[in-house]
């Protein structure tokens, strides 16, 4: 992996540390939800930048994967929140 690659997944690892400090601290359930999305979100883009370094698509299923189920996460929660009235 060259210097380009090694910096990308810094970045995204310095993103996930806040996030993940934002999912433990975070007051109320939408913004741990939120923080949850983003979390998954970083990790798709993790698998994106390790399908890109090393030139094998099988990341990619898992990018598709990690995606899907956030998207489908954060809707159920959303409506749960909302039906709650929270």
């Amino acid at each position: 992996m060259n210097a380009v690659t090694w910096i990308a997944m810094a970045m995204i690892s310095a993103g996930a540390l806040l996030t993940t400090y934002r999912l433990v601290v975070g007051p109320s359930i939408a913004d741990r939800v939120v923080a949850t999305d983003l979390l998954l979100t970083l990790l798709t883009c993790g698998a994106g930048v390790l399908a890109f370094a090393t030139g094998q698509g099988v990341y990619l299923g898992a990018m598709v994967v990690v995606a899907i189920l956030g998207f489908l996460g954060t809707t159920l929660v959303a409506r749960f929140i909302e039906g709650r009235g929270a």
